[in-house]
C-alpha cells in the first residue's frame, strides 16, 4: 500500500469503529425505554386501581418506561384490545375470554369463587341451586361473576335459567338472606379484604351466626373443564376469623387477574416490565391494598391457559443476572451486524482508494508514453499529442483540487507532466527548423 494511503485508511476504520461504539453505547441507554399501552380494565375496578397505581409508581422510578392508560368497556373488550393489537399490556380475567395470544407477565390478584350459605342452610352441593335465589353483589364486574357462577352450575348440570339472580348491595345482602329473599349468596373476591369477607360480614351481622361455604370437593375435575379457574384450599378462618369461616379448610374456585402480554414482545422488554412490577411492590401495597397480592406467576404450571412469558420466566428463574443476560443477548444480536458491516465498508475503502491510485498511475504512465511519442511525431501526431497532454493535465489538476487523487502521487505526477511538456515542446522547436538544420541535427 502507497505511503499516503494508509493513514487515510486508519483514519477511516477509526471513525467507523467510533461510530460503531457510539450507536451501542445508545442502544444500551435507550433500550429500556418503552412507551406501552395498558387497558385499564373496568372502570372502578380493583383491577383498575391497581394499575393505576402501578402506573404512578412506575412513572418516579422507572424514567424509561412510559405507560399509556387505554380504558376498556369491560375485561371481554381488554383482552380483545391484546388481540388486536391495540394495546401492548392488558389486564385479563382468566376466566373472560383469555386472548389467544396473551402470555402472562404477573399475576395481580386470585379471587375466590365462594357461595355463601346462611348457617344451617339445607343446600349440601351445588345441585341444590335449582330453582333458588341467589344474591349476587351489585358492582363492576357483576357480570362477569355471573358468568362464573353459570359455569359452576353447568357443571353440576344444573340450568342457569333455574337459578335466579338478585342483584343487592352488598349491605342488603345479609337482610335479604334473614327474610328469605335468596338462599345464597355469590362472592368473588381474595383471600383478605375484598368482596368476599365484605358478604360473609354482611350476613353473618344479618343472620347473628356465622354463614358457611358451599364446597366444591369436585374443583379439581372442574377445572379441567374450565380452565379459566384454579382449584384452591381455602384455609380455615379465610373469610371471617372469630367465629372463622370457613370453620375448616375447604376446596375452592379461584379465577385470576394477570396482567398479560402478546408473544410477540421482545424477552428483554417484558423482562423489564415484570422486574419493575415485583421490584415495587412494598411501594404499590403501601399506595393500594390490591399491590399486596401482586404475585408472580407460577414456572412449574403443567399447561397453563396463560403461559408465563419467557422474558418473565427468565427473570424469575435468574433473577437480575438473567435480566441483563437477555439485554446482553440483544446487544450482541445488533453488535455484531454493525461490526460486520464496519469491515464490510473498510474492506470497500480500501477497494475504492486502489482504484484510486491505479487511476493515477495510468494517468502518469500515458504521459510518460506521450513524452515518448512527441519525440518522433509529425506536426499533425504532435498537434493530437498536445491536445491529450493538456486533457491529462486538465483532469490532473481538477482530481487534485477535489481530493479524488491521493496526494503522495503529485510529485510523480509533476515530474511526468514536465517531461511530457519539455518533449513536446524540443519537438515542436525541431519541427520549425529549416530542413538542413534539422537533418543536421539528426545526424549529429
Amino acid at each position: 500500500m502507497p505511503k499516503g494511503h494508509a493513514p487515510r485508511l486508519i483514519f477511516w476504520v477509526a471513525v467507523l469503529l467510533f461510530a460503531l461504539a457510539a450507536a451501542l453505547s445508545l442502544f444500551y441507554y435507550l433500550s429500556p425505554r418503552a412507551t406501552l399501552r395498558i387497558t385499564t380494565g373496568p372502570a372502578m375496578s380493583p383491577a383498575q386501581r391497581t394499575i393505576s397505581t402501578f402506573i404512578h409508581v412506575v412513572s418516579g422510578t422507572h424514567p424509561f418506561l412510559r405507560v399509556e392508560e387505554v380504558p376498556v368497556a369491560d375485561l371481554s373488550a381488554s383482552s380483545k384490545a391484546l388481540e388486536d393489537r391495540k394495546v401492548n399490556l392488558a389486564i385479563v380475567r382468566t376466566d373472560v375470554a383469555p386472548p389467544s395470544n396473551g402470555q402472562t407477565i404477573a399475576i395481580l390478584r386470585r379471587d375466590v369463587v365462594a357461595i355463601v350459605l346462611p348457617h344451617g342452610s339445607p343446600i349440601k352441593d351445588a345441585a341444590g341451586l335449582a330453582r333458588k335465589t341467589i344474591a349476587v353483589p351489585e358492582g363492576a364486574l357483576q357480570t362477569e361473576n355471573q358468568h362464573a357462577l353459570d359455569d359452576i352450575l353447568a357443571y353440576f348440570d344444573v340450568p342457569a335459567a333455574s337459578v335466579k339472580r338478585l342483584v343487592l348491595p352488598i349491605g342488603e345482602i345479609g337482610p335479604a338472606l334473614r327474610v328469605g329473599r335468596a338462599a345464597a349468596a355469590l362472592a368473588v373476591g381474595p383471600i383478605g379484604p375484598g368482596q368476599a369477607v365484605d358478604v360473609v360480614s354482611s350476613i353473618a351481622k344479618a343472620m347473628k351466626s356465622p354463614p358457611q361455604l358451599l364446597p366444591m370437593d369436585q374443583a379439581d375435575a372442574l377445572v379441567k373443564r374450565f380452565p379459566g379457574f384454579e382449584s384452591v384450599d381455602i384455609p380455615e378462618g379465610a373469610f371471617k376469623a372469630h367465629p372463622p369461616v370457613p370453620d375448616d379448610t375447604v376446596k375452592g374456585l379461584a379465577v385470576t387477574y394477570r396482567l398479560v402480554a402478546p408473544f410477540s414482545m421482545l424477552n428483554v422488554v417484558a423482562g423489564a416490565i415484570g422486574r419493575s412490577i415485583f421490584k415495587t411492590k412494598a411501594k404499590l401495597a403501601a399506595l393500594s391494598p390490591g399491590g399486596a397480592q401482586i404475585e408472580a406467576p407460577d414456572l412449574d404450571a403443567q399447561n397453563p391457559l396463560l403461559p408465563v412469558h419467557p422474558g418473565v420466566a427468565a427473570y424469575l428463574a435468574s433473577g437480575d443476572q438473567s435480566f441483563f443476560d437477555s439485554f446482553q443477548q440483544y446487544f450482541y444480536i445488533i453488535g455484531i451486524p454493525l461490526s460486520l458491516l464496519g469491515s464490510l465498508v473498510a474492506v470497500l475503502l480500501g477497494l475504492w482508494n486502489n482504484r484510486r491510485l491505479v487511476q493515477d498511475q495510468n494517468r502518469i504512465f500515458r504521459l510518460l508514453t506521450l513524452a515518448d511519442e512527441a519525440l518522433t511525431a509529425d506536426s499533425a501526431g504532435l498537434e493530437r499529442i498536445e491536445t491529450e497532454f493538456r486533457e491529462l493535465v486538465a483532469d490532473c489538476v481538477n482530481k487534485l483540487a477535489d481530493g479524488e487523487a491521493a496526494a503522495d502521487q503529485y510529485p510523480v505526477s509533476s515530474l511526468a507532466i514536465d517531461h511530457a511538456r519539455r518533449s513536446i515542446e524540443w519537438r515542436k522547436t525541431q519541427l520549425r527548423a529549416t530542413p538542413e538544420a534539422l537533418q543536421s541535427t539528426r545526424i549529429a
